[in-house]
């Protein structure tokens, strides 16, 4: 399980950094290439850049009263790993809600927890509801 914790915040942090600087997302994570959580920190980080359209509409339907570029970067790289997570790699909600809130925490601010918490809370019930 710490595996893939540190896969998740070598995926936040390239796609965060892929945010603000818009360099490639692979040439950012290749930084990473020798490291343990490697692997599933790709998976992620091409899962995103795959699906980026898609999740990028998700979360703009569920976040009431916010836009993404309104978001802190932190906050909308994260979410967009979450929404990965729930609906493309089938990682069970709670697992990938507890992640995110606390990466949420880690790194951004006071009220981001509750609000990826709020967001992704919401897409996990519809894509429960669909199955």
């Amino acid at each position: 399980m710490a595996k893939r914790r540190g896969s998740r915040k070598i995926a936040l942090e390239t796609l965060y950094e892929h945010d603000l600087s818009g360099k490639p997302s692979a040439e950012i994570l290749d930084r990473h290439a020798n490291d343990a959580s490697f692997t599933y920190a790709a998976t992620l980080v091409q899962g995103v850049d795959e699906h980026q359209i898609e999740i990028d509409q998700l979360i703009t339907r569920y976040a009431e009263d916010w836009t993404l570029a309104r978001m802190p970067p932190i906050d909308r790289s994260l979410l967009r790993l979450g929404v990965l997570e729930l609906v493309y790699l089938d990682v069970p909600a709670a697992v990938t809600i507890n992640e995110a809130v606390d990466l949420a925490k880690q790194y951004s601010t006071a009220d981001s927890g509750r609000f990826v918490n709020g967001i992704l809370g919401r897409i996990a019930r519809e894509t429960a509801a669909q199955v």
